[in-house]
């Protein structure tokens, strides 16, 4: 069985084509700067395939089904397709970011789901219209195909009302549906998976925390594998310091901004959200830079680093007291997997919690999970690569399979 995966952004496409017998890749790529003058196309055939190879080019792609059309002609072509034709793909899987109250679980693409899905397009306008004009699309494309949507919130469906909801008057939840959805859930439901079984442990019988640091940043609390609270909020500003985001401060500050300076409301908003974060207090939003300016003196950087490392720290500290007993801490992603300085200093002085990282083993590069504690740690700190496509992909198959 062959599934490919799509993941449609307002100016960008990326896709992965896998096959389910070996739960390998055969292909990815991306599709950016669709709707610019000029945009670019990068696809891979992966290892394990008769045709291995790595292609870069400019071309236009005016719009998301210019996008689609690139994407058909890299899978297929003689050059550098892995597939004869888009009729050996079995089922397509898509990410969407936010499913809102309407969808707790992944579900079958069709008319209705569309017109529901656009029907919440206020919770994440950006995202959202995007995600769906992919869906869209591939639903004109591939109309036989058979098509899943994977909800990036859905794994943060079973936080408990006192965890999920805002202490603000309750006809804005019930009206509005303001409230803590989550993201990111995909990354932190494949590596609660993989962390239980690393442990040789039954999921449901495991206390996590999952700890995803990229550019984007967000934190779960994992009880019985089941997610009791995570730090993103309504919309992905919320939570942890993150490359160019803030993260969580003190509402009242987008009032002062507004009557304090020429910013209207939606540039407080994009402040917040592009402006912000490492980027806001050195300049930097890339980690790797970041550390490169730390190593050159950079007094602001260092900060940034620091207030980074804490607030993961913190978290780390109120997700242990939630949870009463942890049995690892998961890190994950870009940053999470690569980044030896930035767990050692989540981690360092926890030792009161049972987490206790052994300094060689936390340096030590290899692929694969790892555990980077110390023999006498009570709780494990694992490092495990995180992989959203195998995920969504493994869902697609089991929806429709049925």
């Amino acid at each position: 069985m062959k599934i490919l995966v799509i993941n449609s952004g307002s100016s960008s496409l990326k896709y992965q084509l896998l096959d389910m017998e070996t739960e390998a890749a055969l292909a990815s790529g991306v599709v950016e700067r669709i709707g610019d003058p000029m945009g670019g196309a990068s696809h891979k055939s992966h290892p394990g395939t008769d045709r291995e190879q790595k292609h870069s080019e400019q071309l236009p792609v005016p719009d998301h089904g210019a996008a689609m059309q690139i994407m058909i002609d890299k899978l297929t072509g003689k050059d550098l397709g892995v597939i004869a034709s888009m009729e050996e793909v079995d089922a397509i899987g898509h990410r969407v970011v936010q499913g809102g109250e309407l969808f707790a679980a992944p579900v079958r693409v069709t008319k209705k789901v569309i017109d529901d899905l656009w029907s919440i397009q206020s919770l994440a306008p950006v995202h959202h219209s995007a995600n769906m004009t992919g869906i869209e699309v591939a639903w004109e494309l591939f109309p036989n195909t058979p098509a899943v949507i994977v909800f990036d919130n859905e794994f943060h469906q079973t936080m408990p009302k006192k965890a999920f909801l805002y202490p603000l008057p309750m006809e804005f939840y019930t009206r509005l549906k303001i409230r803590r959805y989550g993201f990111h859930g995909t990354s932190h439901k494949y590596v609660s998976k993989a962390a239980a079984r690393f442990l040789n442990k039954p999921l449901d019988q495991s206390n996590l925390i999952t700890v995803h640091l990229g550019n984007g940043c967000s934190m779960a609390a994992i009880r019985n594998g089941k997610c009791v609270d995570t730090t993103m909020g309504l919309t992905p500003l919320a939570g942890l310091m993150m490359g160019t985001r803030s993260g969580d401060i003190d509402p009242s500050i987008h009032a002062y901004l507004a009557d304090n300076t020429d910013l209207d409301p939606r540039e407080v908003d994009t402040l917040l959200n592009k402006k912000s974060g490492m980027f806001g207090i050195c300049g930097l939003s890339d980690m790797r830079d970041v550390h490169a300016a730390r190593e050159k003196g950079d007094e602001n950087a260092q900060l940034a680093f620091d207030m980074f490392a804490y607030r993961v720290k913190k978290t780390l500290g109120a997700y242990a007291a939630i949870l009463g007993s942890v049995d690892a801490v998961v890190f994950t992603a870009g940053i999470g997997e690569n980044d030896d300085a930035v767990r050692a200093a989540a981690c360092d002085g926890l030792s009161l919690l049972g987490i206790s990282v052994d300094p060689e083993l936390n340096a030590t590069r290899s692929p694969g999970i790892r555990a980077i504690h110390t023999s006498g740690s009570a709780v494990s700190v694992l490092v495990i690569p995180t992989n959203e496509e195998l995920e969504i992909a493994q869902t697609t198959r089991a929806i429709v399979a049925g």
